[in-house]
């Protein structure tokens, strides 16, 4: 048995862990485990500018990929500015591994220099957390760390790792598995509502999917598509949902919820039976929740029975996976026919309003315009990430994805900052697909400075950046419900970021004109590396339609 020190352990349990990538910056209390990193090839360690964007780099990584995505930090500020990217991916079920140093054992306590109780600061966004005091525990650790974070409802989980931990040394065996009293990883299936859900679905005159997150994997996917088309049920998804469906499917209704479709929100107020998988019943999703699908019959598919009735009244409740839920509808369904022809036809109208009302915008300089320009240009094995405000609800709205794991978003806690880094991660795990960024002027500003890491490991993510010169999401709040009180959310577009990406190594272009839309996006496509196209629009430019804050399906405004 090999005498290693705890920073070499690390490393080893990664390995066996089959890590590829960790993203991270040095610090005091991690040079120890960045000198055992020194003469590894494997796991890649990726050098980024601000611990943040390590976060939510492991979380693109894990959202592209299915696998655990892994992010380090120093002790103290390094550890704290990792706290976002924690709360993001636990808001959208992400697994993550955080890797933190802390001070030594012997003055944890004390307020040592650049001590932080990371253990007691992120209780309420993590699976779990192990602080490591003795160097013998560290592979145990390590090891539940990866057992914990994709198993059951996945989530992030953080090793806390004492300077003096990283140097003490023992002999090194990395478990195959490890147990923890109350936890159990593999998901208990209770599928006693099966017969019942069938009969009402069978039963049903205006049924309908609603998919979210959670059915958001290629075996959920085939799965999904399968069971809608056997039957014709219509399909819309949640945010977190997008890309689980086929857009441009007869079938596919759009995005339900705040700046849903009017096909999606309006089937979801009238339908009278409503099969939703893995959603959580955000209020981004619903509107007002107490009016929400109120002559509908809810069944809820979800894999952690705590989300079964938290937001939203269900008749009856399937707990397991998504993909093997439907497995097991489609086998109970076997030799039903279709959902009523007036209901599909009713759909139909809907969808048909749905293209009238696109119809009328002319395109010309519009956000809908250089989506799908974006979207033509990327192809059909296309990764996408997004930022926070009005371009992600343009993106959600008229980009579409190109299949599950393919449209990574913030959903759930609605990170701005979140788009450039993800998708960072997002290249390392499926560095043979396009990749593109959807971000906006004051998103993009909170993590600007990963120009730096995209430009040095040549990262080949093309930047489309939305400059309205404002906070336009809050800003169209304001107009809407707050007498066009636009209290700090103007910013007149003063930051050249073609000019700024330009500076950092980046290949970058404005675009002020429709006429040059084409061009610069052929342009950006064609870099070997990164490279950013700024489209300055106009600040009057909304997202419509739209749910106003409180209200219901039916209070929707068309815009």
């Amino acid at each position: 048995m090999e005498n290693l020190a705890g920073s070499e352990m690390v490393v080893r349990c990664l390995q066996e862990e089959g890590v590829e990538v960790v993203f991270g910056l040095p610090g005091g209390t991690v040079i120890p485990l960045y000198d055992a990193f020194h003469d590894v090839k494997k796991p890649l360690h990726v050098l980024v500018r601000h611990e943040q964007a390590a976060a939510h780099a492991a979380d693109g990584f894990a959202r592209a990929s299915g696998r655990p995505g892994v992010c380090l930090a120093t002790s103290g500020p390094g550890a704290t500015n990792l706290v976002t990217g924690l709360a993001t991916a636990w808001a959208d079920s992400v697994p993550v591994v955080a890797l933190a140093g802390q001070a030594a054992t012997g003055v944890i306590g004390t307020d040592a220099f650049q001590e932080a109780d990371m253990i007691g600061m992120t209780l309420p966004i993590l699976k779990h957390s192990f602080p490591v005091r003795d160097v013998e525990r560290l592979p145990y650790a390590m090891k539940g760390a990866f057992t914990i974070a994709p198993s059951r409802r996945p989530g992030p989980v953080l090793v806390e790792i004492p300077v003096d931990v990283q140097r003490a040394r023992a002999p090194f065996a990395y478990p195959e598995r490890v147990f923890f009293p109350g936890y159990r990883t593999e998901v208990t299936e209770r599928l006693d509502d099966l017969p019942a859900v069938v009969g009402a679905l069978k039963s049903a005159e205006k049924p309908m999917i609603l998919a979210g997150g959670g059915a958001n994997d290629p075996e959920s996917e085939k799965a999904l598509l399968e069971l809608a088309e056997r039957h014709d049920l219509p399909v819309a998804v949640s945010l977190r949902g997008k890309g689980v469906f086929p857009e441009n499917h007869r079938l596919f209704l759009g995005l339900c919820g705040m700046h849903g479709s009017l096909a999606a929100n309006r089937a979801t107020h009238e339908a009278d039976f409503i099969m939703a998988i893995g959603t959580r019943f955000s209020d981004r999703t619903t509107g007002k929740a107490d009016r929400f699908a109120s002559s509908a019959k809810i069944v809820h598919v979800d894999l952690d029975p705590a989300e079964i009735g938290k937001n939203v009244s269900s008749e009856w409740s399937l707990v397991g996976s998504s993909s093997s839920v439907l497995g097991s509808l489609l086998v109970a369904l076997e030799g039903w026919g279709r959902v009523p022809r007036a209901w599909q036809e009713t759909l139909a109208g809907w969808k048909e309003e749905d293209r009238a009302r696109l119809a009328l915008d002319s395109l010309g300089f519009s956000p809908r315009r250089i989506l799908l320009a974006i979207r033509k240009a990327l192809g059909d094995r296309a990764l996408v990430t997004t930022d926070v405000g009005q371009h992600q609800m343009w993106a959600a709205q008229h980009f579409e994805p190109c299949g599950s794991r393919s449209f990574i978003t913030s959903g759930g806690l609605g990170t701005m900052g979140f788009g450039l880094p993800a998708a960072m991660g997002a290249a390392f795990a499926a560095p043979d697909r396009p990749l593109a960024c959807i971000t906006g002027d004051g998103s993009f500003l909170m993590n600007i400075q990963e120009l730096d890491t995209c430009c040095r490991y040549g990262i080949p993510v093309k930047i489309f950046l939305f400059n309205n010169g404002s906070l336009g999401m809050v800003r169209q709040w304001q107009e809407l419900f707050y007498r066009e009180r636009y209290a700090h959310t103007v910013t007149d577009g003063l930051v050249d970021f073609a000019g700024i990406s330009e500076a950092f190594g980046v290949p970058g272009t404005r675009v002020t004109r429709e006429e040059e839309v084409d061009a610069a996006i052929e342009k950006a496509m064609a870099a070997d590396g990164p490279a950013l196209v700024e489209f300055r629009i106009a600040m009057e430019e909304k997202v419509f339609p739209m749910i106003p804050p409180g209200a219901a399906m039916d209070e929707m405004i068309e815009g």
